[in-house]
């Protein structure tokens, strides 16, 4: 402060008095204590704001503080999966990480014994705000049941998507990640596709117009799975390995919700009447709105928020009027 008086004066000094008095009304509130914090306070409050960050860490106990934090359970009946299956809450819990000290997870479970009638789906979809940046999530994919015999073909997956207004929808969006640890699709053994779509016509006239590549072999156990939207491409990482890249007509053209379900392929099921259990588990879900990421600096990312004790984060502004999000696809 002795510095800025000793300065204020030579400059007055220094100058004709035609221009003293404006001179002094421009510089003195740039040497004014008060107003100075006031600006700091100003920049510094647009420094935390303009950072659009979505952050779960799913520490949660019952399906209420989920649905606080803009998750949605499915309950809508229909596809993907085996016709006549039911969708809810059932297959939803919080289980204390083994792994972890004072950590929860969510975990999805579904279960069939073969008939739609006794088949359970599990689907959480997030609010529909999402469309450019970086999308993660650490989950536990499974190549076995749980309980009873194994063989189903199923799809274990994270994505973001919008809905199909009407078949061929040219605004339609969706970003996979999906393991069948079983197969499927015309693949046999496990494997991990990674789609992008441009718009498809649902059942009973199923055509698609994606673009997807496949990994092959076992990936149970825990991954980081990254997804990058910018600039016309769209790209996949798994534990830091890149995966795919897609762009043209594949890109997404509106925001998106953020999901994650399990289902079970339709006429893909073991030959048997023995109920089969099989789940899904999610440590945390990340995304920042308009920033690319690698995979690394997401994980520090978590890491500092996590070292925090931040459980929820979501800065990202939904659109207005807010978008429908419908968590049925």
């Amino acid at each position: 402060m002795l510095f800025q008086t000793r300065l204020y004066r030579s400059l007055l000094l220094s100058i004709g008095s035609g221009t003293l008095a404006s001179l002094a009304i421009f510089i003195a509130p740039s040497f004014a204590g008060p107003a100075t914090g006031q600006v700091a306070s100003r920049v510094s409050h647009r420094k935390k704001v303009s950072s659009q960050v979505l952050f779960d860490d799913f520490n949660y106990s019952n399906y209420g503080a989920l649905a606080k934090h803009g998750w949605i359970i499915r309950t809508a009946a229909g596809w993907p999966g085996v016709p006549g299956a039911t969708w809810g809450n059932k297959g939803v819990s919080f289980p204390v990480d083994q792994d972890r000290r004072g950590n929860r997870l969510l975990r999805m479970i579904s279960s069939t014994d073969g008939n739609g009638s006794n088949t359970h789906q599990t689907q959480i979809c997030h609010q529909r705000k999402y469309l450019e940046g970086t999308f993660a999530a650490r989950v536990r994919f499974v190549d076995a049941p749980t309980e009873g015999p194994s063989g189903d073909q199923l799809v274990e997956s994270f994505y973001t998507i919008s809905p199909l207004k009407a078949p061929w929808d040219p605004d339609y969006s969706e970003l996979d990640f999906e393991y069948l640890p079983n197969g499927g699709w015309g693949l046999t053994g496990p494997t991990l596709f990674t789609t992008s779509w441009r718009t498809f016509s649902p059942e009973p006239n199923w055509k698609k117009d994606n673009v997807f590549d496949t990994s092959s072999g076992s990936i149970a156990g825990w991954h980081t799975l990254v997804t990058q939207v910018s600039g016309g491409k769209v790209k996949y990482f798994i534990d830091s390995k890149r995966l795919a890249e897609h762009g043209g007509q594949y890109y997404p053209r509106s925001p998106m919700s953020i999901n994650f379900n399990l289902w079970f392929i339709r006429d893909a099921a073991v030959k048997s009447n023995a109920v089969r259990r099989y789940q899904e588990d999610i440590d945390w879900v990340f995304h920042e709105a308009n920033k690319i990421l690698a995979p690394d600096e997401v994980e520090a990312k978590v890491g500092a928020l996590r070292r925090r004790s931040v459980k929820f984060q979501d800065t990202v502004p939904a659109p207005v009027p807010a978008l429908i999000s419908p968590c049925d696809y």
